[in-house]
């Protein structure tokens, strides 16, 4: 009887320790993304017992861009300036997770999701003209033109990670491999007043830019100059994220 008697008195106490470690939602700060410039936070919900639905936000502020070497292999061309090359970009992710063992936002997981993505683009481009006439006439000048505009993604992709439990309120999300695969288009303008000789200049320039596998056009007229892209868009994820459950 005096045993019944203790584990009923304990019983508050078992359940407030188990409320500490309970809730069924989490706010989650991406650090991950830290180094490459971009602040990533996503907020998770219980649906289910293994299953859970997020929404994330990423943001990076327009400049320089991380890999840059790599991007210069991606578009073979030496008339656009890469040192002067900018990008911002925005993301929200709308994630399903599934988790395969005992639920409750813990342990091994696999998560598809759906990528919304826009990129803030200053790109520019060198060219070289001769003036044919006036006073100038037989002078070569180098000139950039700066296009500025944005490429819209959307992409599906499916992610695997492990999350774990700290302490009470707290969780560590290990996201170890994701990968999304979608669509593109961009629209990038340079708005100035082009004489003959530096029509044909930016022309040519733009001509040689090759940015395979994307569909790139552009126009050259008196008022400036449009670039357009149309093509696939992929990209990986890995990150590391420290949550508050609630």
């Amino acid at each position: 009887m005096k045993r019944i008697i203790v584990i009923l008195l304990c019983l508050p106490m078992f359940a407030g320790a188990q409320s500490l470690i309970g809730g069924k939602n989490v706010i989650r700060w991406n650090i991950g993304s830290l180094a490459l410039k971009n602040y990533h936070f996503t907020y998770e919900r219980v649906i289910a017992k293994r299953v859970t639905l997020s929404l994330s936000y990423r943001t990076m502020p327009k400049g320089d861009v991380p890999f840059k070497s790599q991007l210069e292999k991606a578009i073979e061309s030496d008339d656009i300036n890469f040192s002067n090359f900018q990008m911002g970009n925005t993301a929200w992710t709308v994630e399903g997770r599934i988790y395969l063992g005992k639920g409750g936002m813990r342990g091994f997981y696999i998560a598809p999701y759906l990528r919304f993505a826009n990129f803030d683009l200053s790109t520019p481009v060198k060219y070289t003209y001769t003036s044919t006439s006036g006073p100038t006439a037989g002078q070569s000048f180098s000139k950039e033109a700066n296009f500025v505009g944005k490429v819209k993604s959307t992409s599906p992709g499916l992610m695997i990670g492990w999350q774990i439990q700290l302490a009470s309120k707290f969780v560590l999300d290990l996201q170890l491999l994701g990968g999304h695969y979608g669509t593109s288009k961009g629209d990038l303008n340079f708005a100035t007043t082009l004489n003959s000789d530096e029509q044909n200049a930016l022309n040519q320039s733009l001509k040689d830019i090759k940015a395979d596998p994307f569909k790139f056009t552009y126009t050259v007229n008196g008022s400036g100059a449009q670039i357009k892209t149309d093509g696939p868009w992929a990209g990986v994820r890995a990150n590391i994220g420290i949550g508050f459950r609630f």
